[in-house]
C-alpha cells in the first residue's frame, strides 16, 4: 500500500506543479467569471444611456402611402435605438443616399388594393437583424390598427382578436415534474453533462499521455517488477482523478462566489434555464456519482490503451474508440434532453460507456424509479473491475512493448507478454 501510495502522490504531485494544469486552471477560471458576468462586461461596450448614443437611421420611401409618421410613433414604442423619418427624395436618389452612408437603411413602402403592407428593407449588412424585425412588428400592429378602422373595431375587439390563446400543460401523474421544473432541471444537467464531458475526454488523455511518456523513458520497466499492475494502474487514475477534483474545486468556489456576486444581474434570458437556488439536492448527488463513474470507466480504458504506444504522438489513433464512445454519449445525452422518454434514451443509458452521460439525463430530467439508475450503475461498476482485471494484464505486457505499432491489434500481443512475464 506504501508503494500505492507514493505513485498516487507523484502522479499528483507531478501535474499540480505543471505549467499545463496552472494555464488551464486560470483560462478556465476567466472563462468562469466572464460568463457569470457577461451583462456587465457587454454593457461596458454599451451606450452610457443618456440618449447621445448613436440611432440607427432608417428613412422610409412610400408609395400613395402616410404612415411614416405611424411607423416613427410604434417604433419608438418597441426600439428607442431606432430612428425614423420619412423620405423627400425619389427612390433612386434615396439607394444613392445610402450607398453614401448618409443613414442606415432604407425602408420602401406600398400598399395593395386588399389592404395589405408590403415593406422592402434594405441596408448594407443584414447583420442587425434585430432592427428589422422591430420594423416589421410595428408595420404589422399598423397594418392591424388600419385593418380595424375599415371594419370600424373597436380597441377592445382589436385587442381580442389578438390575444394569445391560454395554454397551459399539466401531467396527470403526480410525481411528474412541471414545465417549471423541468426548465430548471434542464439548464443543471446541461451544465453537468458537460462538466463530466469535458473531465472526461481531458484526464482520460493525461492519464494515457502520462502512461505514455513514462514507457518511453523506459521506468516502466522498473517500476513494472516491484508493484502489482492493478496497483499501478489504480495509482494514477486516482491521482489524475485528484488532480481534476482540485480544478473542479477551484472552478467551483470561483463560480459560487462570481454568481453571488452578480446575482443583481444574472436575471431573465438564457440566465432563467439556469435556476439552480431549487435545483434537485438529489440530482446534484447523481452528478457526482455519474462523474465518478464516468472517470473511472474511460481513466481505466485510457490507461492500459496508453500502455501500447512507445510516442506520446501516438495516442490520438489507440484512444480515437475512447473519444468515440465519449462523444457518442455526449451527443446522446444532449438529444436526451429534449426527450428524454425515447426509447433510444432508455435503451443507451443502460449501456456502460453510455450511462454516466445518458443515464444522468434521464434521472434530471424524469421521476423514474431507484431500481433503474441502480441497476445501471451496477453494470458500470461491475464494467470497470472487468477493466481493471483486463486492463492490468494489458498493461503488464504493454509497457515491455516497445516500437512505432499503436494498434489495438497489440492487446493480444500485450496479454501473451503478461502470462511469459508472468510466468
Amino acid at each position: 500500500m506504501n508503494r500505492f501510495g507514493l505513485i498516487l502522490a507523484k502522479s499528483y504531485m507531478n501535474k499540480i506543479k505543471s505549467k499545463s494544469f496552472l494555464i488551464t486552471t486560470i483560462i478556465f477560471t476567466l472563462v468562469i467569471i466572464g460568463a457569470t458576468n457577461f451583462q456587465s462586461i457587454t454593457s461596458l461596450f454599451e451606450g452610457s444611456g443618456d440618449g447621445d448614443e448613436e440611432k440607427w437611421q432608417v428613412v422610409v420611401y412610400e408609395e400613395d402611402t402616410e404612415i411614416a409618421g405611424s411607423l416613427s410613433d410604434q417604433v419608438a414604442i418597441l426600439n428607442s435605438s431606432i430612428e425614423v423619418s420619412g423620405g423627400e427624395a425619389g427612390r433612386v436618389d434615396l439607394e444613392e443616399q445610402l450607398e453614401n452612408g448618409e443613414f442606415d437603411a432604407l425602408l420602401s413602402i406600398s400598399m395593395t388594393e386588399a389592404g395589405r403592407i408590403d415593406a422592402e428593407y434594405l441596408s448594407a449588412s443584414l447583420t442587425a437583424n434585430s432592427y428589422s424585425v422591430d420594423l416589421q412588428a410595428a408595420l404589422q400592429t399598423i397594418q392591424s390598427n388600419m385593418a380595424a378602422n375599415r371594419l370600424s373595431l373597436s380597441a377592445d375587439e382589436l385587442a381580442t382578436l389578438n390575444m394569445p390563446v391560454a395554454f397551459s400543460q399539466a401531467a396527470y401523474v403526480d410525481s411528474a415534474k412541471s414545465a417549471e421544473e423541468l426548465d430548471q432541471a434542464r439548464g443543471l444537467v446541461y451544465v453537468l453533462i458537460f462538466v463530466i464531458y469535458m473531465s472526461v475526454l481531458i484526464y482520460s488523455m493525461m492519464i494515457a499521455t502520462e502512461v505514455a511518456t513514462e514507457k518511453s523513458s523506459r521506468v516502466m520497466e522498473i517500476l513494472i517488477s516491484s508493484v502489482p499492475p492493478i496497483q499501478q494502474i489504480f495509482a494514477k487514475i486516482l491521482g489524475i482523478g485528484l488532480v481534476g477534483l482540485t480544478q473542479i474545486f477551484i472552478w467551483a468556489i470561483v463560480g459560487i462566489l462570481s454568481v453571488n456576486l452578480s446575482s443583481d444581474t444574472l436575471e431573465g434570458g438564457i440566465y432563467s434555464l439556469f435556476d439552480f437556488s431549487s435545483g434537485s439536492i438529489s440530482t446534484i448527488v447523481y452528478g457526482i456519482v455519474f462523474f465518478l463513474l464516468g472517470y473511472f470507466l474511460y481513466a481505466t480504458l485510457a490507461a492500459f490503451l496508453g500502455s501500447l504506444v512507445s510516442r506520446s504522438e501516438d495516442l490520438q489513433q489507440v484512444l480515437m474508440p475512447v473519444n468515440i464512445l465519449i462523444v457518442g454519449g455526449a451527443m446522446l445525452a444532449f438529444f436526451g434532453l429534449a426527450e428524454p422518454e425515447s426509447g433510444y434514451i432508455t435503451v443507451t443509458s443502460y449501456i456502460p460507456f453510455f450511462t454516466p452521460l445518458v443515464m444522468f439525463t434521464r434521472v434530471g430530467m424524469l421521476n423514474i424509479p431507484f431500481w433503474e439508475p441502480a441497476i445501471a450503475i451496477s453494470l458500470t461498476v461491475l464494467t470497470i473491475l472487468v477493466l481493471g482485471w483486463f486492463g492490468a494484464k494489458v498493461y503488464r505486457g504493454g509497457v515491455l512493448m516497445y516500437g512505432n505499432s499503436s494498434s489495438l491489434k497489440d492487446i493480444k500481443q500485450a496479454v501473451q507478454l503478461s502470462k511469459k512475464e508472468k510466468s
